[in-house]
């Protein structure tokens, strides 16, 4: 197999991946503590961010193989495919990229350290209340924005695939 059809396979397994997990904290994660008070809210959800921020080798893996994997396809759809092919890898590529990545380190990643940050168990309700609504509103949105792209890029990512 071609090194171009290796690195489309690669890209849309660890792209997938990528979009079942956003996917799954848009329907069911955050729909699933949305319930809780705002501590336990914001508390559950430092420790879900926790486990990915102590570098989880796996999710690790798979978050950042899937932005290196689209690099590669896009600079190799540039050099060894023409036509519809071409243009399915770098708009893969690009939506994956701005879509995606650049809104988790833009956005969710900084809403996330900040969350970190606050010792959340001296707070009044108060206080809760408003770090839950500046944090919750905003991280769902583009959470949701991620996923479309994620799921977008798949199915671009398949189509490829499939055309090869």
């Amino acid at each position: 197999m071609e090194l171009v059809r290796i690195v489309i396979v690669a890209s849309t397994l660890l792209c997938s991946l990528v979009a079942g997990f956003v996917f799954a904290f848009a329907i069911v994660v955050m729909p699933g503590i949305k319930v809780l008070n705002d501590h336990d809210y914001l508390q559950v959800f430092k420790v879900m961010d926790r486990v990915i921020q102590n570098n989880q080798p796996i999710f690790i893996f798979v978050w950042l193989g899937s932005a290196v994997a689209v690099i590669i396809l896009a600079i190799l759809g540039i050099w060894h495919l023409d036509g519809m092919n071409r243009a399915l890898a770098i708009i893969a590529s690009i939506f994956y990229l701005l879509g995606v990545q650049l809104p988790t380190a833009t956005i969710n990643i900084p809403l996330n350290n900040q969350l970190q940050a606050r010792n959340i168990d001296v707070m009044n309700d108060a206080d809760l209340r408003e770090v839950r609504t500046h944090f919750e509103s905003r991280w769902s949105l583009w959470n949701s924005i991620r996923t479309v792209f994620a799921i977008i890029t798949t199915m671009l990512l398949i189509f490829l695939a499939l055309r090869l």
